[in-house]
């Protein structure tokens, strides 16, 4: 899989690119988790969420953002992290101008980034957001929440409550013109360790599902 090194909005960015041979593939960006907690663009889930993602047809690709490995700058808080998300979708679409879909993926701190990448990007048609720290971070910008996605999250998450990812959802779904997909894996850490492979197949359940709908 091909290293990149794009411009950022605060330097360059390390990422991993990985294109299909069809032009007009969908494209994902897989974001990772807090960078001042050990997350990078290898981290396990976001590492299975790329290639899951490559399964089904996307030209994927994941990045650390700044500060983290060789990409360049300091920690942000959110706001820069958001900016390079932006810049790194930016630079997926160049590459892939006649790409017929956008998601985003995001884990932990990363669904946080996503799901705001989500708000500022009309064309990201869809998301997958695992085990997003709704008891950390404020969702509420999500008024309305302008894409259809699955959220999904361990029982047995001790960094988020299980009950504060499913209080988000079920705010989520009461808008209209959306539909929001919840999913809790029985056992399954804040890392999915167990439960990487359910996690990862229900991910794929729920895209495939989608993208024929899209198709139809």
């Amino acid at each position: 899989m091909p290293e990149v090194i794009f411009p950022g909005p605060d330097g360059r960015l390390e990422g991993r690119y990985h294109p299909q041979k069809n032009k007009d593939a969908p494209i994902a960006i897989i974001l990772h988790p807090h960078p001042l907690y050990g997350g990078t663009m290898n981290n396990k889930v976001v590492y299975n969420l790329h290639y899951a993602f490559h399964r089904m047809g996307f030209t994927c690709l994941r990045f650390n953002f700044r500060g983290v490995g060789r990409s360049q700058g300091e920690y942000d808080q959110g706001i820069g992290e958001l900016s390079d998300a932006a810049a790194a979708l930016d630079y997926l679409q160049s590459l892939n101008p006649n790409a017929k879909f956008c998601w985003v993926a995001g884990f932990s701190f990363g669904a946080w980034i996503g799901m705001q990448l989500l708000m500022r990007r009309p064309e990201i048609a869809g998301f997958v957001s695992v085990a997003p720290p709704a008891n950390q971070y404020d969702f509420s910008f999500l008024a309305p929440c302008p894409s259809s996605g699955l959220i999904i999250s361990g029982s047995a998450d001790r960094v988020v409550p299980p009950s504060e990812v499913t209080a988000l959802a079920d705010k989520l779904k009461q808008q209209k013109g959306i539909t929001i997909t919840h999913q809790t894996i029985e056992g399954a850490s804040h890392f999915f360790d167990p439960g990487m492979e359910e996690m990862i197949g229900n991910v794929e359940t729920y895209v495939r599902r989608r993208m024929t709908e899209n198709t139809r």
